[in-house]
């Protein structure tokens, strides 16, 4: 019996080590991410961000609550599949260690998934026992909420990297003005992304009457500084949105036209969010387009993380030259 026992678990090592399926699961944690980050803002729109109480990790004191009110409910089940992500991203590390080799350019991205996600942990943790949740407005807020998101979405920029690699995913040579405009692509996207928070922030904390009044508020002398920050969101998404486009006709690409389809996207979610005055399920479809779209974006610009050794690096037995366009 122990001999079976051991002899499965050899099999098992070396099945690890060949990294089959390790590209399918490094999607699968990139989608489960996704989930946390959706249901994320779930307790955003819905005020439960207090639902544990001044409590981090434990919810109220407690591993498990009893009689727990629906913002506890909420802020659990975010807990809880953060917890679950987390022991997955611990296995996705150990699995690329056991299947690529030392200098691997996919070790070095699930590295930076481990690292992000340490940051992610302690920002969450800042956001609960400093305060910062449910009908808190202050400026402290506003800038840890934004630089919370900005960290959540270089997690996932990370773990696209991961998968991307491990699958083999084209990586185009980025040269010049190209590698320029994929950097302020990122760049501002990212800056984007944490207007996008403060501004759903403003929404759920001061709901407006009606388009007009909330249009009147934006630059409105008296107005909340939520309220007067969120046009910065929409002048973000422009710069970035002209920048991706510039870059995706330029790559002429599957994953090009990818990112298009979603910027059209986008636009129409955006569009639509301001229109019916931000109801939850619009801001939580428009966030899920966000990350679909960041997603992709990342893909995209995969080149820019890579430096002149990509032609030396190996990604499991092919080299990585290979993949370049």
């Amino acid at each position: 019996m122990a001999k079976t026992t051991i002899v499965g678990m050899g099999a098992m090592v070396n099945w690890l080590r060949r990294g089959r399926g390790i590209s399918g699961y490094a999607a699968f944690v990139v989608g489960f991410m996704v989930l946390v980050i959706v249901e994320g803002a779930v307790v955003r729109a819905t005020g439960s961000g207090n639902g544990c109480g001044n409590h981090w990790p434990l919810c109220n004191g407690e591993i498990i609550p009893h009689h727990p009110r629906i913002a506890t409910v909420i802020e659990y089940v975010h807990r809880s599949l953060t917890g679950v992500c987390t022991w997955l991203v611990v296995g996705l590390i150990a699995w690329v260690f056991m299947a690529r080799e030392k200098g691997d350019i996919a070790r070095r991205a699930v590295v930076w998934t481990g690292v992000l996600l340490l940051t992610e942990g302690a920002l969450g943790a800042v956001l609960v026992k400093g305060g910062y949740v449910e009908n808190n407005a202050s400026t402290a807020r506003v800038i840890v909420q934004g630089i919370h998101f900005s960290n959540t979405l270089l997690l996932l920029g990370a773990m696209t990297l991961t998968w991307w690699w491990l699958r083999g995913g084209t990586v185009m040579a980025l040269e010049g003005r190209s590698r320029v405009v994929a950097w302020v692509a990122l760049a501002t996207t990212l800056l984007v992304g944490a207007t996008g928070a403060v501004a759903a922030l403003a929404d759920t904390l001061f709901p407006s009457p009606d388009l007009q009044r909330g249009l009147m508020q934006d630059f409105a002398a008296h107005a909340p500084l939520l309220i007067r920050m969120r046009w910065l969101h929409p002048a973000a998404s422009v710069i970035a949105l002209a920048c991706a486009v510039w870059l995706s006709v330029s790559l002429r690409s599957r994953i090009g036209r990818w990112v298009l389809g979603l910027i059209a996207l986008q636009i129409v979610l955006g569009v639509t969010d301001v229109l019916l005055l931000a109801p939850t399920w619009m801001q939580v479809l428009h966030l899920l387009g966000a990350d679909a779209y960041w997603i992709a974006l990342v893909a995209a610009c995969s080149g820019v993380f890579v430096g002149e050794e990509r032609r030396r690096i190996a990604v499991g037995s092919e080299p990585l030259a290979r993949m370049t366009a």
